[in-house]
C-alpha cells in the first residue's frame, strides 16, 4: 500500500470513529448521569420512579432508531455513505448539544420532559444512519486481509467515547458540590457534543466517498428503496436474521454493562457515585487497549470463532461474576474487566463483521435497518429493564440472567455466519458464498483467502 493510500485510509478511519464517539459520548453521559438529569427535568426529585422515566428516556431514542435505519440505509446505498454520514454526525451532535440547555422541570413543568423525549427521538434518528453508515465505510475501505484491524478502531472510538463520557462525569462529581451538580453542572457534558460534532463534519468533509461504492455507482447498480426493502426480506433474510440475532446479543451485554453499570451499582449495591463511575471506567480502558489487537487476531482465525468463543464464554462467566460484583469495590472492578474483555472479542469485529454480510447494493440499508430493529427491541431497552425487574423481583443477578440469554442467541446466530476474512466486499453477491466467488474471479479479486471460506 502507498503512503498516500494509507494517508486516505488513516483519513476515512478518523472521519468513522469521530461520528461513533460522538454517538457513544452522548449514551455514555446519558447513562452515567441519569440521577441528575431525574432530579431537574422530572417531577419526583430523582427518587426511583424518576430514574426509570429518565431510562426510558434512553430506550426511546432506540425505539426510534429503525425508522431512522430505513430513512438513511437505502439512501445511503443511493446518494453514498459520505453524504449521509454528513448529515448525520450535524443532526446527531446537534441533538445532544441541545439536550444541556433544557430548562428545568421547576421552570416550564412537563414540557422538560417532552423535550428531552423529542430530543432523544432526534438523536436517535440520526444514530439510526449512523453506526451502519460509519461500520460499512470503513469496511469499504479498509484492505480485506486487514479489514478486521483497521474495523476495530470504530469501535475504540465507540469506547473512547464512553470513556470520554465517563471521564467528565467522573471529574464533575468530584469538582463540583452536589447543589452544582443538579443546577447546571451535569449540562456541560452535553454541551461538549456540539463542537466534537464540528470537528467530525470537517474529517468527513475530507475524505472520498468509499473505492467499492464509486464502483457500483458508476455502474448504476443501486436499487430503488423499495427494491432494498423487498430484497431484504427475500434475497438476503439468512444474513438479516443472522445479524439480527448477534445484534441480540452483542447490545444486551453492551447496554447492560456499559450504560447501564453505573446506575446499578448506584441504585441496586449502594455504592458511592464515585466509586460506580471508577468501576466502568478501568473496565473500558482496559477494552480500549485490546481492540486491535483482538481485531488483527480475527484476520488471522476468522470472525465466526471469535464470536462463538465470545457468547460462550459470557453464558458461563456471567453469573458467577455478577455474584463477585456484588462484593466489593474491588470484586466489582475485577468482574466489571472480566466480563469487558470476554465482550471485546464480539466489540472489536462487528465493524468487520456486519458489512461483510451483505452486498455492495444493499449493504448500508442492510446494516442500518437490521442492525437498528434488533438494537431497538433489546439494546436501548436493557437499562430500564434490567432495573424494572430488579425493582419489580429484588433479585440482583437480573442483569446476569439477561445477558445469558441473549449470548445463547447470539451463539445460535454465530453458528450460521458466513465466514468472510480476507474477502473482498467488491460485487453483487453476498460475500463468502460461492456467487460472490465466482464473481470474484470474474473481477481478477479471487483469492486463497476466498477459496477457503467455509459456507455452512
Amino acid at each position: 500500500m502507498s503512503q498516500e493510500s494509507k494517508s486516505v485510509l488513516h483519513r476515512a478511519i478518523g472521519a468513522s470513529a469521530i461520528g461513533n464517539a460522538v454517538e457513544w459520548f452522548d449514551y455514555g453521559v446519558y447513562a452515567y448521569l441519569a440521577t441528575y438529569i431525574a432530579v431537574s427535568l422530572f417531577p419526583g426529585n430523582g427518587e426511583g420512579s424518576s430514574v426509570v422515566y429518565v431510562l426510558l428516556g434512553f430506550a426511546v431514542s432506540f425505539l426510534i432508531r429503525p425508522i431512522g435505519g430505513m430513512i438513511w440505509g437505502p439512501l445511503g446505498d443511493r446518494i453514498g455513505r459520505k453524504r449521509v454520514l454528513a448529515m448525520t454526525i450535524i443532526l446527531m451532535a446537534g441533538s445532544t448539544m441541545v439536550v444541556g440547555l433544557i430548562p428545568s422541570y421547576e421552570v416550564i413543568g412537563i414540557a422538560a420532559p417532552i423535550l428531552l423525549y423529542l430530543l432523544r427521538m432526534l438523536q436517535g434518528l440520526s444514530a439510526g444512519g449512523e453506526y451502519g453508515g460509519a461500520a460499512t465505510f470503513m469496511a469499504e475501505y479498509a484492505p480485506d486481509r486487514k479489514r478486521g484491524f483497521y474495523g476495530s478502531f470504530l469501535e475504540v472510538g465507540t469506547l473512547a467515547g464512553f470513556t470520554l463520557g465517563n471521564l467528565t462525569a467522573l471529574l464533575l462529581v468530584n469538582v463540583l458540590d452536589e447543589s452544582s451538580m443538579h443546577s447546571w453542572g451535569w449540562r456541560i457534558p452535553f454541551l461538549i457534543a456540539g463542537p466534537l460534532g464540528l470537528i467530525g463534519m470537517y474529517l468527513r468533509s475530507r475524505v472520498e466517498d468509499t473505492p467499492v461504492f464509486r464502483e457500483v455507482e458508476r455502474n448504476d447498480a443501486t436499487e430503488e428503496t423499495v427494491g432494498v426493502y423487498r430484497d431484504l426480506v427475500t434475497k438476503y433474510l439468512r444474513p438479516v436474521l443472522t445479524l439480527f440475532g448477534l445484534v441480540i446479543a452483542l447490545n444486551v451485554v453492551n447496554y447492560s454493562l456499559l450504560s447501564y453499570t453505573p446506575t446499578y451499582l448506584g441504585t441496586t449495591l449502594g455504592m458511592a457515585e464515585s466509586d460506580a463511575l471508577l468501576v466502568p471506567l478501568i473496565g473500558q480502558i482496559a477494552m480500549l487497549l485490546t481492540l486491535p489487537f483482538l481485531g488483527a487476531l480475527s484476520d488471522r482465525v476468522g470472525r465466526r470463532p471469535m464470536w462463538l468463543f465470545s457468547c460462550a464464554a459470557l453464558m458461563i462467566m456471567v453469573i458467577p461474576i455478577y455474584k463477585l460484583i456484588g462484593t466489593s469495590l474491588t470484586g466489582a472492578i475485577v468482574g466489571f474487566a472480566i466480563l469487558g474483555l470476554l465482550y471485546a472479542p464480539q466489540l472489536a469485529t462487528i465493524s468487520a463483521t456486519f458489512p461483510a454480510m451483505f452486498p455492495t447494493i444493499v449493504r448500508f440499508a442492510g446494516v442500518a435497518i437490521g442492525y437498528n430493529v434488533a438494537t431497538s427491541l433489546f439494546g436501548g431497552t436493557a437499562p430500564v429493564i434490567n432495573q424494572t425487574l430488579i425493582e419489580a423481583t429484588g433479585d440482583q443477578l437480573i442483569p446476569a440472567y439477561y445477558m445469558f440469554g441473549a449470548c445463547l442467541i447470539g451463539l445460535i446466530a454465530a453458528y450460521f455466519l458466513i465466514e468472510t476474512k480476507g474477502v473482498s466486499l467488491r460485487g453483487t453477491q453476498v460475500p463468502g458464498t460461492p456467487e460472490a466467488i465466482e464473481e470474484q474471479r470474474e473481477l481478477g479479486e479471487f483469492t486463497e483467502a476466498s477459496q477457503s471460506v467455509p459456507v455452512k
